[in-house]
């Protein structure tokens, strides 16, 4: 009985310090949406900014938060990585594959666990961006939130205390961490190649959206400790309304300060309702604050794309034990993590 009760009391602080983590993105979010209004300067709302700091924020001792360079420099330099190929060849299957080969191998040979990097360097091929002055601004988004994730540690810690370690925060980092092993390598770029193949026969270029990449990359880089890889059906649904809250938002109100804090709100009632954790559905919600025109065929896109990951997925793990692996490099991080692990005071 006392036990249960302890329980109760450690879970309520968490789930006050949970919401106020959300709330605390939510407002780095339009801040960073205000700051690209009144510059003109849009692609300082990079999208794949909702998930890094929702998870930076609410997960201030995950792999991400403990990697404050990673953060910063990973999105730097795919985003240099985007805007070279974005200038030197038109949109397509070639540059399309060297632009996400370059993000991969830059997070590969850093051993950065910060995949939202691949989205950087995919957006302004996909949105065709081709000033310079692009990297800067991811840098300078990734900067203020490694600034304010350290402020916000601080806060959190002098509010709510230190929270033991759990299973989730186990798996939630396994899943951050660079994939291991080749054979992934191999069904990521048939994904890619196959959603280009799409892209090209429909015209529909956001089949092959940039938070796309970093679903699969993460999905079929963890297959046994990917969170929503458990629950793949799911993916597209939660996916689809998310994008098609963020339009809604921008179709309404504007690319302004306003749609983005509404729009990263809408993803994280979606993906409540739906129990998953997909930080890149996030920026699902926030993609159409960089886009010119949005219409619903971005939804329709993204519902498209998210449903051929998850069959190619599906398919994947029947052709090979994808699992395997995944499941044992699992059960050493916890065994490594769980035991008597405290956060840091």
């Amino acid at each position: 009985m006392n036990g249960s009760a302890d329980r109760s009391l450690e879970a309520a602080p968490r789930g006050r310090s949970r919401i106020a983590a959300e709330l605390a993105a939510i407002f780095y979010i339009a801040i960073i949406a205000q700051i690209a209004a009144l510059t003109g300067a849009f692609y300082l709302m990079f999208p794949e900014l909702g998930a890094l700091s929702h998870d930076v924020l609410t997960r201030p001792r995950g792999a991400w938060a403990r990697a404050p360079v990673a953060l910063i420099v990973t999105p730097a330099v795919a985003a240099i990585i985007g805007i070279f190929f974005t200038r030197a060849l038109p949109y397509g299957f070639a540059s399309v594959m060297l632009t996400i080969g370059g993000a991969v191998i830059v997070i590969l040979a850093m051993r950065s666990p910060i995949a939202p990097a691949i989205s950087a360097g995919l957006l302004p091929l996909v949105l065709g961006i081709k000033s310079w002055w692009y990297p800067p601004g991811i840098l300078f988004g990734s900067v203020l939130l490694a600034v304010g994730a350290g402020v916000w540690n601080r806060i959190e810690r002098r509010n709510f205390g230190d929270r033991v370690f759990e299973a989730a925060d186990t798996y939630e980092d396994a899943l951050e961490l660079a994939p291991s092993g080749a054979r992934w390598m191999g069904a990521f770029a048939i994904f890619v190649a196959l959603a280009m193949f799409a892209v090209e026969a429909t015209g529909l270029r956001f089949i092959l959206f940039p938070p796309l990449v970093v679903i699969g990359y993460e999905m079929l880089g963890h297959p046994a400790v990917c969170p929503w890889a458990r629950r793949p059906l799911a993916l597209p649904v939660a996916c689809f309304l998310t994008a098609s809250g963020g339009l809604l938002c921008v179709r309404l109100l504007g690319a302004d300060a306003a749609a983005a804090g509404l729009a990263m709100a809408w993803g994280l009632i979606v993906l409540r309702y739906f129990d998953l954790h997909i930080p890149p559905a996030l920026a699902i919600a926030l993609l159409p604050m960089v886009m010119n025109h949005p219409t619903l065929w971005y939804a329709v896109s993204v519902a498209i794309g998210t449903a051929m990951l998850t069959v190619w997925f599906l398919t994947y793990g029947v052709i090979f034990d994808a699992t395997a692996v995944g499941v044992l490099r699992a059960k050493k991080i916890a065994a490594q993590s769980l035991v008597g692990r405290w956060y840091p005071p």
